[in-house]
């Protein structure tokens, strides 16, 4: 990608108004096409206990075409497409995860997952579309086995963190899933493969250079060998985690490691990092600022590092909650804040 060697600019193209409280997650489907046969489609959640589908037009501009609501009594917190893009899956602190579906033009609460003590924080599909997992403030995370006919069976209810877990994440190749806490710590779980009960094969803490304060959010990138988590100490690190994908088994599970940390580019605690296929990093924090991200392209043999692409100071008004990137069209990236509102961001050369 040109860019990586350029100057660029993060051009605002649109604001998405219309939640009435903040918008706290938001996630673009993979595959529009099956929902109906939009070039773009982005769903968003908020506090309003609503989740918003905006697509987008012939003009490249986005409008809302559905608003789900009367499902969730409370927050909806996350919000997650399944890989065919015909389910949506919604996490609310009301303590259930909905799950919607395509039908007819519509979207039809098919499902309600039910289990956790609490708010359930985040939601997340596996890349095989096999697995679903949840977590949340009663410190687990559910994985939930998606079954013929719209049913979710519970195949493992996983302890192992002292505190609100706030983001669950699937490694985008293998069924591989990471959590990440107000512990401070990221676990990685992975199922036996003898006798298919999930565990914990690995943790993450300031003892092996992970995060000293909560940590808020998880992303890799598309080929799955590299993770950035950020956190409350105002750091977003990256991590190694090329041994998952020549893993087969999990006996002897290849530990990932800490490559590099990224600090002093955020002033408050940083919410949200996501990766593009293109490898730019966004990230957005309660400083109201996003930052964009490369690896610099130096010596081979040195650990790699990153370095600013670009700051846009006060690209909200409020906090920002969620980046997210466009998969069907790596320079738009949409950004969601407690302002109430969404930005959809063009990534452009300044010549």
């Amino acid at each position: 990608m040109e860019l990586l060697d350029s100057n660029v600019d993060l051009k605002e193209l649109q604001k998405l108004q219309g939640h009435a409280d903040r918008v706290w997650g938001l996630a673009w489907n993979p595959a529009p096409h099956n929902c109906g046969g939009a070039s773009a489609m982005l769903a968003s959640c908020s506090g309003d206990k609503t989740l918003r589908i905006w697509q987008m037009g012939p003009t490249h501009r986005f409008d809302c075409s559905t608003i789900l609501e009367d499902t969730h009594t409370r927050t909806v917190r996350s919000c997650a497409w399944s890989p065919c893009g015909k389910f949506l899956a919604t996490a609310s602190f009301d303590s259930t995860t909905a799950i919607w579906k395509y039908v007819g033009g519509d979207f039809e609460c098919v499902a309600t997952l039910e289990g956790h003590e609490n708010e359930v924080k985040s939601v997340t599909w596996s890349s095989s579309g096999t697995f679903l997992a949840t977590c949340s403030r009663d410190k687990t995370v559910w994985i939930w086995e998606v079954q013929p006919g719209d049913e979710y069976d519970c195949v493992a209810v996983l302890q192992g963190h002292s505190q609100d877990v706030k983001m669950v994440q699937w490694h985008p190749l293998v069924d591989v899933l990471v959590s990440v806490s107000y512990d401070n710590s990221i676990k990685v779980w992975a199922e036996d493969g003898d006798s298919d009960d999930w565990h914990c094969v690995q943790t993450l803490n300031e003892g092996s250079s992970g995060h000293a304060s909560t940590v808020w959010s998880v992303a890799f990138n598309s080929s799955g060998d590299r993770m950035v988590t950020s956190s409350d100490d105002l750091t977003l690190k990256i991590w190694d985690t090329s041994s998952a994908i020549s893993q087969t088994d999990t006996e002897g599970f290849a530990s990932w490691r800490h490559l590099c940390t990224l600090s002093g580019y955020h002033g408050r605690t940083i919410f949200s990092a996501h990766w593009s296929s293109e490898g730019i990093i966004a990230s957005g924090a309660g400083d109201d600022a996003l930052c964009l991200f490369v690896e610099e392209k130096g010596n081979s043999i040195e650990e790699p590092s990153y370095r600013l692409l670009l700051k846009k100071e006060k690209a909200h008004d409020m906090d920002i909650n969620s980046v997210r990137w466009n998969p069907k069209d790596q320079r738009i990236l949409a950004s969601a804040s407690d302002d109430g509102t969404i930005k959809i961001w063009e990534v452009r050369e300044i010549s």
